[in-house]
């Protein structure tokens, strides 16, 4: 009886919603979970130089890595679109054009790792033996940038296709063999910063054994051919590369954000790093399942805008809303109701889990802001309008968290620190709900027309 009471317009994409979500969230939660066995292994180790100099490391990869998802994002905003349209070769065409680039970034990536590397390293803040962990860390993990790339490629595209089960599967594999080859290199073979650098690198190489296979099983060989023809169309790929370019640009902003917080952290002495890098744990993992139902909405709402169906998409908007939020609090509440349990799992030294407590409700603004947040990206997104998410984006950073973040580095305030990322959040959502309350009524109606 409770099925009847859903309007029509809700029942037509609800079971389609959760499957894409359900998968979406699975597979990218599995990413920030990696990342807390990184954490938990290297917490317990005697010396907490190596978990401070992986959580400094990992600023580099923030930029390196999780900015360049925008080939994931980009991706599946073309493909959804593609398939909405029932255009096939387009759809073959949107996986070629983002791998070509994404080997082409790579491969520069690889070619310059050395000045990256000095260059990174220059700029963070940290005492000589939490920087020799983290470019020990760097100097393993780096050799992963072809397979991370070219995965973010065909996760997006499978995503577009909604072929949920691979994507899955791919992340079953390069996460679960993560947390495997973490306990071998760190536990067993003692390999440290070292061991979790190498570990991350070779899983995404399984990963992407996987998600080969899988295209290779997906795809119609014969249409290959006539798709090369036309794979270096410059119309077609100045379009592709100024989508890429505009997502790019919102996440230089959002990594710069957590980028400028972890470095700051590290002033504030090495038990402030190691907190704020076992909260932002937390946030991660709320965060990246939260975009799980981000990359949901942008691939119905990319497909919709394929097939005209517009009627459909404020609906979703507002599924994916709801559903965001409902995910992101019980990770903002947890910490705060059982800080003992969640952080003792992560870090045996008592100077850090004693007193991390006093930032634990920081969570809460920071997420629900976030859910919000990410959400109405994916909306965009899926409408490959980039220009409103990068100029939403740089003014949050800007105006919203340049000024609190500023402030905490000046009085030295962990508080302000937790407060800037907060305020970067809210700046980005209330941007966005700008963009959507005034553009709505013109850009539907000149879709409905189109």
């Amino acid at each position: 009886m409770m099925g009847l009471s859903i309007p029509a317009s809700y029942r037509s994409f609800l079971p389609r919603f959760y499957q894409l979500a359900i998968v979406s969230a699975l597979s990218n939660m599995m990413v920030p979970l990696a990342g807390l066995f990184d954490t938990a292994f290297l917490g317990h180790l005697a010396d907490i130089r190596h978990l401070a100099g992986v959580i400094l490391g990992s600023v580099l990869f923030d930029y390196l890595y999780r900015i360049l998802k925008f080939f994931r994002n980009s991706t599946n905003a073309i493909t959804a679109q593609a398939e909405g349209q029932d255009n096939h070769q387009d759809v073959l065409l949107a996986g070629l054009r983002s791998s070509m680039v994404a080997i082409a970034v790579a491969a520069l990536i690889l070619l310059l790792q050395y000045p990256l590397q000095r260059l990174g390293f220059a700029v963070l803040f940290g005492p000589p033996e939490i920087e020799a962990a983290g470019i020990d860390y760097f100097n393993a993990r780096i050799w992963g940038a072809p397979a991370v790339l070219l995965n973010f490629v065909l996760i997006g595209w499978f995503l577009g296709r909604e072929m949920n089960r691979i994507v899955l599967v791919i992340s079953l594999v390069g996460n679960g063999s993560n947390i495997l080859l973490d306990y071998l290199m760190i536990n067993r073979w003692g390999w440290e910063s070292v061991g979790a650098g190498l570990a991350t690198a070779l899983s995404q190489y399984l990963a992407l054994a996987v998600a080969v296979v899988a295209v290779g099983f997906s795809i119609q060989w014969s249409a290959i051919p006539a798709a090369l023809k036309k794979v270096w169309d410059l119309a077609a790929f100045k379009s592709t590369l100024m989508l890429k370019g505009n997502i790019l640009i919102r996440f230089v902003a959002l990594i710069s954000a957590y980028a400028i917080f972890t470095n700051l952290s590290a002033t504030l002495g090495t038990t402030v790093l190691a907190e704020n890098g076992l909260l932002l744990q937390i946030a991660f993992l709320s965060q990246f399942t939260v975009n799980g139902v981000g990359l949901t909405t942008q691939t119905l709402i990319g497909n919709f805008k394929g097939k005209g169906e517009v009627d459909l998409m404020m609906p979703v908007l507002y599924t994916s809303l709801l559903h965001g939020l409902l995910i992101s609090l019980p990770f903002a509440i947890l910490p705060i109701l059982f800080p003992e349990a969640v952080f003792g799992l992560l870090t045996s030294h008592t100077e850090v889990s004693q007193s991390i407590h006093t930032f634990t409700v920081c969570l809460v603004p920071l997420l629900s802001l976030t859910a919000v947040a990410f959400i109405l990206e994916g909306y965009f997104i899926g409408l490959k309008e980039g220009a409103i998410l990068r100029n939403s984006a740089l003014t949050a950073l800007l105006f919203g968290y340049a000024p609190f973040a500023i402030a905490g580095w000046h009085f030295q305030n962990n508080h302000l620190l937790w407060i800037s990322l907060s305020i970067y959040m809210a700046t980005l959502m209330f941007s966005l709900s700008w963009q959507l309350l005034n553009n709505q009524g013109i850009y539907l109606s000149s879709l409905e027309q189109a």
